[in-house]
């Protein structure tokens, strides 16, 4: 999935101030977020605490929330406008926070001490003065894009969860054309109908997207899948750090391996071959199927098959839940960061799980 974008000038006409149900939230118009200063992001992450519905939670108390820990413009649980900066910012430096949705919280931190580590600062995942100067950038973070007839031919509608019905399908693409557009931006959905209210998100219509600049190039010559952190790092021939992703790595029920095992093979658009007696049960299905492929695809667009057999590194269906939660022993990620991170390896690069 190539980054480059033919970026339009912003239109000044268009203004939205969504509130996602705090009056704390920041602006989050392309203007805003452009502008959006650095310094407002609390230096380390202290999430804000929520209310607890006792009828849905079935607790008996209320956890209130702590009004002392907001900044504006942060309530940790409304997108900031200044995040969202943050996180395009960091995208483009190779550092991915995931998903660009405006959020505070551990996969930023994470991408922020990865972006130190290559800039050669402390790396603590602290936003201070010297990560702001060293990642400030005055060129726009949102810019506008047409949308084309290629961006909607992967609207497929609605996936079903099942395997088996699954199987019967040619493509596993998106369900909707917001969810084309987020996922080729790198954008949480609600993000980018934030960014465009207005929008039908039809051929020939100017939207609102992230300005993500061009994929990383080089080559990586080794690469470490921390499981403590949850993220995957590459490193170059030097030594330097290439790129780091957020990773969901494996599960309590399903670990991934230990040790280091290397890479074998890179399949882009891969099929996806489910046998319960090989990999898991899923739902009632007890027969080998063999899944098409597609973004919603239970590996995603990408499968980087490891020496170790049956485990691999891929993309994933749900890009929002990465480092969320488990995954069946492989090493899960973004499809654009499995697309970014397939392009810099070769067969026979060690992978060292942590």
């Amino acid at each position: 999935m190539s980054r480059t974008l033919r970026l339009l000038a912003l239109a000044s006409s268009i203004a939205y101030a969504p509130t996602f149900g705090s009056a704390v939230a920041s602006e989050l118009t392309p203007q805003a977020i452009n502008a959006a200063p650095l310094d407002v992001i609390p230096a380390t992450y202290t999430p804000t605490l929520k209310n607890i519905d006792p009828i849905i939670t079935a607790s008996t108390t209320e956890m209130p929330v702590d009004t002392a820990a907001i900044a504006l413009p942060f309530d940790t649980n409304t997108p900031s406008a200044s995040v969202a900066r943050l996180q395009v910012l960091l995208d483009r430096a190779g550092a991915s926070p995931g998903v660009i949705d405006g959020l505070d919280g551990g996969n930023l931190r994470s991408a922020l001490a990865a972006y130190e580590t290559m800039r050669g600062l402390p790396s603590d995942g602290k936003i201070g003065p010297q990560v702001i100067s060293a990642i400030e950038d005055p060129n726009q973070v949102i810019g506008s894009y047409v949308i084309t007839s290629n961006d909607l031919s992967t609207v497929v509608g609605v996936i079903p969860k099942d395997y088996a019905q699954m199987a019967q399908m040619k493509y596993l693409g998106y369900a909707t054309p917001t969810e084309a557009l987020a996922e080729r931006f790198h954008m949480g959905e609600d993000l980018l109908k934030a960014l465009n209210p207005q929008a039908q998100f039809v051929e020939g219509e100017t939207i609102f997207v992230s300005d993500l600049g061009v994929n990383k190039k080089g080559k990586a010559v080794s690469v470490e899948v921390d499981k403590a952190k949850g993220q995957l790092r590459a490193y170059a021939a030097d030594g330097s750090l290439l790129v780091a992703y957020p990773a969901t790595i494996g599960s309590e029920s399903n670990p991934s391996p230990s040790g280091t095992h290397t890479v074998k093979t890179v399949v882009i658009n891969p099929d996806y071959t489910y046998n319960p007696k090989v990999n898991f049960q899923q739902g009632n299905n007890d027969k080998v199927l063999t899944l098409p492929p597609g973004p919603n695809g239970p590996v995603g667009t990408v499968w980087i098959d490891l020496s170790e057999p049956t485990f691999g590194i891929h993309g994933t269906p749900e890009p929002s839940r990465i480092d969320k939660s488990g995954s069946h022993g492989c090493v899960r990620l973004t499809n654009w960061d499995a697309e970014e991170l397939a392009k810099l390896l070769a067969n026979d690069v060690p992978v060292k799980f942590l």
